[in-house]
């Protein structure tokens, strides 16, 4: 081979990796990271719940909130990205301080409580799987995602949480360790089949109210912030030059987070309603219920798989969780937050991190049930989100802070619809016998 052609081809490869770089798929993170916290040990209880109890009736729920879901975090990428301001810091600016206030307050409570049930179950599921007490694997895990948010800086830490997204594999591995009618699961997919009472009621509340959830808005759109700071950038109304690329970075990003979060929570539907709901196990409360009651049924793959499961995507959920309070509070606060900064330079947006996960492990050692405390977290969660939800969208659309980028008819239209359905699951929660 010829020194010209070895230059040509030389060449022609930096170029393609130069182009594969600069691909969207090639700088996903903040939409993937927040897709899988969505599927905490929390929601996969919650999840589990639909599967053993009506089985496959309820995997119609999955396609109806996924466009829903990915359409209002794409919202709140693009209002982060576009303003360079997370959304409490927007909030502030555009409506009265009695909304912010309120909104955040609520948050930081549900936050903590949610924190709480999730700490819970990953410590219940190390004892499953290794014997140890579960107050200690629950002690472990706190000092370690506390240690991991205070002490490493964001650059690095994502590139963490982003390994940890494919923890979320395991459920769709389950599925190859056990018999799936598939052509049952298309049919009771495309078509709802279910009888509308309070059980099913009370699980569809559930299932949307964990898949579209509050501290993931907040989330979303300050990881906008902290991966525009980490690469230098400016708020795309100061940089126009670079709207077309990071726009479509995020629809690549949002989109197939949530994609990657609604098919995982399928799976998880799918794989309880096939082992658990067909021997008669429709009674879940945690996620190492649903696990512990595999173990019979789908053998120890099958639940080796399942608890890794829970443990990988918890150690992404609270720190979402624990953060997105953190940016709320102080955002609210005009304190200076970012994970990017050192604790000392941020002390008040370190502080709601640890104040928020030491209450919820405070909370193990209490009378309180874990179940209790997810429990109200879902009422405040689903008190909170529709407003937030409107807040939100009119914000997207007004051009005095979204300038020229105000969010697609598409996308305002699909969170709308996404806010009416979640407010008729907040007031199923409030109907008798209902939730």
């Amino acid at each position: 081979m010829s020194d010209g052609v070895a230059v040509t081809r030389l060449g022609a490869l930096r170029s393609a990796w130069t182009r594969l770089k600069e691909h969207p798929l090639a700088r996903v993170g903040p939409g993937l990271i927040t897709g899988v916290a969505d599927d905490d040990p929390s929601g996969i209880a919650t999840y589990s719940q639909a599967g053993a109890q009506f089985g496959l009736n309820m995997l119609w729920t999955m396609p109806l909130a996924f466009p829903l879901m990915a359409a209002v975090q794409s919202i709140c990428a693009r209002i982060g990205r576009v303003t360079g301001r997370g959304l409490a810091a927007n909030i502030k600016a555009a409506f009265p301080p009695v909304v912010l206030r309120g909104v955040v307050l609520l948050l930081l409570i549900a936050n903590t409580l949610n924190i709480a049930a999730d700490v819970a179950a990953m410590g219940e599921v190390s004892e499953l799987v290794t014997g140890v007490d579960r107050h200690i694997g629950t002690l472990a895990f706190v000092v370690v995602t506390l240690g991991l948010q205070i002490f490493v800086p964001y650059h690095r830490y994502v590139a963490y949480l982003k390994w940890l997204t494919v923890s979320l594999l395991a459920y769709f591995l389950v599925l190859f360790t056990v018999h799936v009618p598939w052509d049952q699961v298309a049919l009771h997919t495309l078509v709802p089949r279910f009888k509308l009472d309070a059980s099913a009621a009370t699980v569809i509340t559930g299932v949307f109210g964990t898949t579209i959830s509050p501290y993931l808005f907040f989330w979303q759109a300050s990881e906008e912030v902290e991966d525009m700071q980490a690469r230098h950038g400016a708020p795309l109304t100061a940089d126009q030059l670079a709207a077309g690329k990071e726009l479509r970075r995020i629809k690549w990003d949002t989109w197939s987070g949530m994609f990657y979060s609604d098919i995982t929570a399928f799976f998880i539907v799918l794989a309880t309603a096939v082992t658990l709901h067909v021997s008669g196990v429709t009674d879940i409360n945690t996620a190492a219920e649903a696990a512990r009651a595999l173990r019979p049924l789908a053998g120890d793959f099958a639940y080796i798989l399942f608890a890794l499961g829970i443990l990988g995507v918890g150690l992404i959920g609270v720190p979402v969780l624990a953060g997105s309070a953190a940016y709320g509070l102080s955002e609210a606060m005009g304190w200076r937050e970012g994970l990017e900064l050192k604790a000392k330079d941020a002390r008040g947006f370190y502080g709601v991190i640890a104040f928020s996960v030491l209450v919820a492990l405070i909370l193990q050692y209490t009378p309180m049930d874990p179940m209790k405390a997810l429990f109200w977290s879902a009422v405040i969660n689903g008190v909170v989100a529709v407003p937030l939800m409107a807040v939100i969208i009119i914000l997207a659309s007004k051009k005095s802070v979204m300038g020229s980028f105000t969010a697609s008819p598409t996308l305002q239209v699909l969170g709308w619809i996404g806010t009416g359905v979640m407010g008729l699951a907040a007031l199923a929660m409030f109907i008798p016998g209902g939730g």
